[in-house]
C-alpha cells in the first residue's frame, strides 16, 4: 500500500518553478525515493543515481562527464554520500541553457544541509520530509498514526507487533550506521542512552545540567548530542518567546522527540494499551499534536510561551500576520483555565484552540474554542479561506 503525499510533491514542484535543483532532505526510511520516484514517472526523460548502489558511485566518480550530457530530471539518491557532487552541480546548473533539473535526496544530516546551503546558494530550493501526518492518512486513523508514529513502514505494518519490530530495528540501525556515516563518532549505546533520556524528558523544558548530570559529561556534551538529534530531525527542540511583559518568562527551549512511534519504542511501549496506562500519555499525545499543527499550517515559526509564575502556552504560531495559541489536553471535554485566560491576553491571541481526543468541536468563548486533534487540517483550510 503506498499514500499520496500532494504536499510535499507540491513542495517540490513549487521548488523547481524558481530554481533548477530541489533538496529533499528527511530522516531515512521517510519515504523520500517512494516520493522521487513518484515524481520521477511524471517527468518524460529522468536519469536516477542511488549512491548506495556501487555501480553508480563509479559512474559518478567523473561527475562532469557523467552528467554534463542529461537533460530532463535528474535525481541523485543519498547525496550525503558524495558532497563533493555539489560544485559540479552548481557549475552545470549555471550554464546558459542549463537542459536539466536536479533532484537531491538526502538523509538529514547537518553537514548535507550546509554544504547544499554553502555550494547551490541561490540556486537549490529546500524540501523537509517526515513521516506521514493526518494530511495524508485518514483522519479518523489518527489514533493508529499517533501509536506507530509516521514512518511508512511502521504506519503501515500488518500489526502492531510488526511496527514495533520496524521501529526497534529503525532504532538500532539509525545509531550503529546512519549517524557514523554523517561522520558522527559519539558510542551509538552512549547517544541511545541520551535519545533515551530525551524520551522520558519528552514535553520538557531542557536543562542541560540535568543531562550533564546524568551522562557523567559536560554541558557541552549534552548540548552537542542533541544538536545531533535536532539535526538528524529525530527531535524538536521548540524555541521559547518571550516579550517584555514585565514578567520572569522561561527561556529555554522544550523537548520533544518529533515521531511518537519512537517515542514510544524508547519507553517501551508496544501497543495502544501499555502507552494508555503510561504517565507520559499526555505529554505523548502533546508532542503528536504540536507536529499535527506545524504540518497543518505548514509553519516552522513555532514557540511555546511560560512564566516563572506559573501560566504557559503549550504551542504559540503566527500565520498570515494572526496570532495563533494551542493548549494540548488529553482529556474527554477540557474546558478554559486561568492559564489560558493570561496566554490570551499577555500574548495577544487572535485565537486559542484546546486540542483534544474527541470528535466535538466547541466554543467556549469568543477567542477560545476547543477542536479534535483529527481536524487539525481542517481548521487550518478554514483559515487559510478566510486569510
Amino acid at each position: 500500500m503506498i499514500l499520496d503525499r500532494p504536499t510535499p510533491t507540491a513542495r517540490i514542484h513549487e521548488a523547481f518553478s524558481v530554481h533548477p535543483v530541489a533538496a529533499l532532505t528527511g530522516p531515512r526510511q521517510c519515504g523520500k525515493t517512494t516520493l522521487a520516484r513518484a515524481i520521477a514517472a511524471e517527468s518524460p526523460a529522468t536519469t536516477y543515481f542511488d549512491l548506495e548502489r556501487a555501480t553508480d558511485r563509479r559512474r559518478l566518480a567523473t561527475p562532469e562527464t557523467t552528467l554534463g550530457p542529461l537533460t530532463g530530471l535528474v535525481v541523485i539518491d543519498e547525496v550525503q554520500q558524495a558532497l563533493s557532487l555539489f560544485e559540479t552541480i552548481r557549475v552545470l546548473v549555471d550554464r546558459p541553457d542549463n537542459p536539466a533539473r536536479f533532484l537531491l535526496l538526502g538523509s538529514a544530516s547537518p553537514t548535507l544541509v550546509r554544504g547544499v546551503s554553502e555550494s547551490l546558494a541561490g540556486r537549490v530550493g529546500l524540501v523537509d520530509l517526515g513521516g506521514f501526518d493526518l494530511g495524508e492518512v485518514d483522519p479518523g486513523a489518527w489514533r493508529t498514526l499517533w501509536q506507530r508514529g509516521g514512518f511508512p513502514r511502521s504506519y503501515l505494518a500488518a500489526n502492531s507487533r510488526g511496527s514495533a519490530l520496524w521501529r526497534r530495528n529503525f532504532l538500532r540501525t539509525f545509531l550503529e550506521r546512519d549517524l557514523p556515516r554523517f561522520g558522527i563518532t559519539v558510542p551509538a549505546e552512549r547517544l541511545r542512552r541520551f535519545w533515551t533520556m530525551v524520551a522520558h524528558y519528552h514535553g520538557q523544558v531542557w536543562n542541560a545540567a540535568e543531562f550533564a548530570r546524568a551522562l557523567g559529561s559536560s554541558e557541552g556534551t549534552a548540548r552537542n548530542y542533541l544538536d545531533i538529534l535536532v539535526g538528524a530531525f529525530m527531535v524538536r527542540a521548540l524555541p521559547p518567546w518571550f516579550e517584555n511583559l514585565g514578567k520572569r518568562q522561561v527561556k529555554s527551549p522544550k523537548v520533544y522527540l518529533r515521531d511518537s512511534g519512537l517515542l514510544h519504542a524508547l519507553l517501551g511501549l508496544p501497543d495502544a494499551r501499555t502507552l494508555s496506562g503510561h504517565p507520559k500519555l499526555g505529554a505523548s499525545f502533546e508532542g503528536f499534536a504540536i507536529e499535527q499543527i506545524l504540518a497543518a499550517f505548514d509553519t516552522q515559526d513555532a514557540y511555546f510561551w511560560a512564566t516563572h509564575g506559573g501560566a504557559e502556552l503549550d504551542l504559540f504560531i503566527r500565520h498570515h500576520g494572526k496570532r495563533y495559541g494551542f493548549e494540548f489536553k488529553y482529556a474527554d471535554a477540557p474546558g478554559s483555565t486561568r492559564s489560558m485566560r493570561v496566554a490570551l491576553q499577555d500574548v495577544r491571541l487572535d485565537h486559542l484552540w484546546v486540542v483534544y481526543p474527541g470528535g466535538d468541536a466547541y466554543d467556549l468563548d469568543e477567542r477560545l474554542s476547543v477542536v479534535p486533534v483529527a481536524e487539525a487540517f481542517a481548521l487550518a483550510a478554514a483559515l487559510r479561506e478566510r486569510s
